[in-house]
């Protein structure tokens, strides 16, 4: 049961529960004439207090904290009141939170408001009210009404504690109502536990794992290759085709050689393995993936710069020479360098860019939201993240048109190798290999080059918490490169945004092993020392396990039915039919998928179906955008307003593209013009425009931001309930019996109703509360009668200016 509570200041209604006024502390209505005098003008008041005596009705809810195997609770308090819009309205639900060793939770009686439908996408693991303590990014409090940030001790306890998370949530609870005791115990308590550095074995994940090691969860669909055997790495020679020219050593098992080095690996076939310990394995030219015409993509680890040992540096040029050489050598062709250190992004580059970018979407209010949507365009541009994203794009585009045109090898070339390194050799891979744009080839490719390639993981995520400027999001970059992919070419992926959006949920998540290392030695290493202690070794858990956060109906949102599966081509058929009706999982709907022109597919599932009400829309993937291979983006027929909107704010990324040079425009453009081949190469298209704003992701907790009946999830629900039309009618035609087609009949489960999807489903499910901006209590006397305001004119704006 509920009731409104007048708070004053700001004499706003906020939501609790009558169970409280009568178990707990006794809050009164302040000066029941100022409520009267408030609302003089706007009527009378009716306070609907449903009262009820029956005793089960009026007992307080019992709602359950539930803990993980080894998770322990650390503090907790009563009366919290949480927000359910930060805004001049401040509804919210009172309830208890609570920190434990993994998460921050706050325990309501709102999670009953869920349908089945909403639950069917709820995580196992992390609930709608949960953060996971390394999740939290900034910690705020209020004081006086002046929000200041929160760390160390406290000399004073602030009244409301606001908490931003890297997953883009914001949270506002007030603890107003709550005993001092206890604002004390809670608000330290997440201070301490979320910001203050830690020691590995500290952390969760090893209390998690000794306490499920009965029950963890396998999932036995799980095909993932996870490169830690020198059988996995031959396989994947046998499958690139380049078992020829290189092979698999086995020289660093143990990790004599490198700690940073996986345990096996690939080199070019003629280099001697004593080569490969002289410089702990710096200067070695590894191997990442072997083109269809035998070129090969390497990367290297510059070797330590000595200024003042000129022996050192001598003995340094005379190894590389030697290295050159071998791989100069024939049968190998000619190598090219591409120093990321020098010629690319800096990680400073890519932290100051992400750092601002991300303040455009944690959104403390409605107000906040339409006050900076004015500016949107011109802090978009001045965060420069989708400036960086395009220029991830373009280096990686050069790198395959020196593999797939020139018939070139590519050396890439980063200091440790595990940065830069890993993030466009991955590119380069999803664009001109599609097995990687599977759902298990591309698990692999995260294996083999981030987890394998040893990214600092640890210190990238900051989290133990030790160093700030470590902190680099650049798995979170190769995310969202991936996803402009995916967004530009549909057909071609076997997994969705929704899939990449919750993999870089998984960042946080300290049950699983894959993202909490800094490489494959240092997970080695743990797992030796907890078998000292124990008796049974951990096991650890991989994030590539969905059943472990999703129920089966919710891993279907993370397929694409919408895929098209490489044909199956008997001898006697063309080799130049691209699409052909596959068999197999997507084979129902990716071979009516096939009937439509790829410029159609791209443009129905890259737009949405409403005008956009605020600028973001402009930036993000749910207007309609055409693609243009020719330089600049305006055609003649572009709408008027749009043009006006977008003009000179995004001039630098419309000339940007202007940059390629001949070979590779040409190339480029070659590229363009000719129709898509889903199982080819894939280039993405990096003009300005192009490059979107990754919604799904930014945008899901920002209800403003939210199309109901629009949007992309529209869109594929609409084709989808079209394909399964045409599917029954040939069934018919060809007289099959009913009962083949309904095990595929569920895919689009999930996406039916398209009038109720939001336009970031399926996040944008559990934002149920009204997204409308409430007007301020104080705007009534502004506005005056509503007869009044129904005899006022529409006021028009000119945007020719804007």
């Amino acid at each position: 049961m509920r009731a409104w509570l007048w708070d004053r200041p700001p004499h706003t209604p906020v939501l609790f529960k009558i169970s409280d006024l009568l178990a707990g502390p006794i809050f009164a209505f302040p000066e029941v004439p100022w409520v009267d005098h408030t609302f003089e003008k706007m009527g009378t008041l009716n306070m609907n207090l449903e009262i009820h005596t029956n005793e089960k009705e009026v007992t307080e809810k019992e709602v359950t904290l539930h803990l993980l195997p080894g998770e322990q609770l650390l503090c907790e308090a009563s009366t919290v009141l949480k927000y359910v819009q930060e805004d001049s309205c401040q509804r919210g639900i009172y309830g208890k939170l609570v920190c434990t060793d993994f998460k921050i939770a706050f325990l309501g009686d709102d999670d009953s408001a869920l349908d089945n439908d909403e639950t069917q996408f709820k995580n196992k693991v992390i609930g709608e009210n949960d953060i996971t303590l390394h999740c939290v990014d900034q910690i705020y409090g209020v004081f006086d009404e002046k929000k200041k940030t929160l760390f160390g001790q406290l000399k004073k306890y602030p009244e409301k504690l606001i908490i931003h998370c890297k997953d883009l949530r914001v949270f506002h609870f007030c603890l107003r109502y709550t005993k001092e005791e206890e604002v004390k115990r809670i608000v330290s308590g997440i201070i301490h536990h979320t910001q203050a550095p830690k020691l590995l074995k500290r952390l969760f994940l090893f209390s998690y794992a000794a306490a499920a090691q009965n029950h963890a969860a396998t999932d036995p669909r799980n095909h993932t290759v996870m490169f830690d055997t020198l059988k996995d790495w031959c396989w994947e020679l046998e499958r690139t085709k380049g078992s020829v020219k290189y092979k698999a050593v086995s020289v660093n098992e143990g990790y004599k050689v490198c700690e940073r080095l996986p345990a096996y690996f690939v080199v070019p076939t003629p280099l001697p393995e004593e080569d490969l310990s002289r410089f702990q394995g710096h200067g070695i030219p590894l191997w990442c993936w072997s083109c269809h015409n035998g070129c090969a993509l390497l990367k290297m680890s510059a070797l330590p710069k000595k200024e003042q040992d000129d022996g050192l540096s001598q003995m340094q040029k005379s190894f590389l020479d030697g290295i050159y050489k071998t791989i100069h050598r024939p049968p190998y062709e000619i190598v090219k360098t591409e120093d990321l250190s020098s010629n690319f992004l800096s990680l400073q580059d890519i932290q100051t860019a992400y750092s601002k970018f991300k303040q455009l979407f944690l959104i403390d209010n409605s107000t906040e939201f339409w006050d900076t949507d004015i500016k949107w365009f011109s802090l978009l541009e001045s965060s420069s993240w989708l400036d960086i994203i395009r220029r991830c794009l373009k280096k990686a585009i050069e790198i395959t048109e020196c593999l797939e045109a020139q018939n070139v090898n590519v050396l890439l070339l980063e200091e440790n190798a595990s940065d830069l390194c890993c993030l466009v050799s991955s590119l380069v891979q999803v664009m001109m290999d599609p097995h990687c744009r599977t759902r298990i080839g591309f698990q692999s490719l995260v294996q083999k080059e981030w987890i394998m390639g040893g990214h600092s993981f640890l210190d990238r995520c900051n989290h133990l918490r030790q160093s700030d400027k470590e902190e680099v999001p650049v798995f979170l970059l190769f995310l969202d490169c991936v996803w402009q992919l995916v967004h530009q070419h549909p057909p071609a992926f076997d997994f969705t945004e929704t899939y990449l959006t919750v993999l870089s949920d998984s960042l946080y998540i300290p049950i699983f092993s894959t993202f909490f290392f800094n490489s494959p030695h240092q997970k080695d290493n743990v797992g030796r020392e907890s078998q000292d202690t124990q008796s049974k070794p951990l096991n650890l858990l991989t994030v590539w396990d969905w059943s472990v956060q999703f129920e089966p109906k919710a891993q279907m949102l993370l397929k694409n039915p919408l895929y098209v599966e490489k044909p199956k081509l008997d001898k006697g058929q063309r080799k130049g039919m691209r699409f052909k009706g596959p068999q197999g999982r997507g084979g129902r709907f990716s071979s009516w998928f096939s009937l439509f022109p790829a410029s159609w597919t791209r443009t129905a599932l890259s737009s949405g179906t409403a005008w956009p009400e605020h600028q973001r829309q402009l930036s993000l993937p749910l207007t309609q955008s055409k693609s243009s291979p020719k330089r600049g983006f305006f055609r003649e027929e572009t709408d008027h307003l749009i043009k006006n909107l977008l003009g000179k704010r995004i001039s630098k990324l419309i000339n940007s593209s202007d940059e390629l040079h001949d070979n590779l425009r040409e190339f480029y453009d070659s590229w363009h013009s000719k129709p898509t081949d889903y199982h080819g190469l894939l280039l993405p298209h990096i003009e300005g425009p192009e490059i979107k704003v990754w919604a799904q992701r930014y945008l899901r907790w920002i209800p403003e931001a939210q199309i109901l009946g629009g949007g992309r999830a529209a869109t594929v629900s609409k084709l989808l309930e079209m394909m399964e039309e045409v599917e029954r009618l040939q069934e018919k035609i060809d007289a099959r019996p009913h009962g083949q087609g309904a095990l595929l009949a569920e895919a689009p489960l999930l996406l039916r109703g398209s009038a109720r999807l939001s336009a970031l489903f399926p996040f944008a499910l559990l934002q149920r509360h009204p997204s409308k901006p409430v007007l301020p209590t104080s705007g009534w006397k502004a506005l005056g009668d509503e007869e009044d305001l129904a005899k006022r004119e529409d006021e028009f704006v000119d945007l020719g200016d804007v």
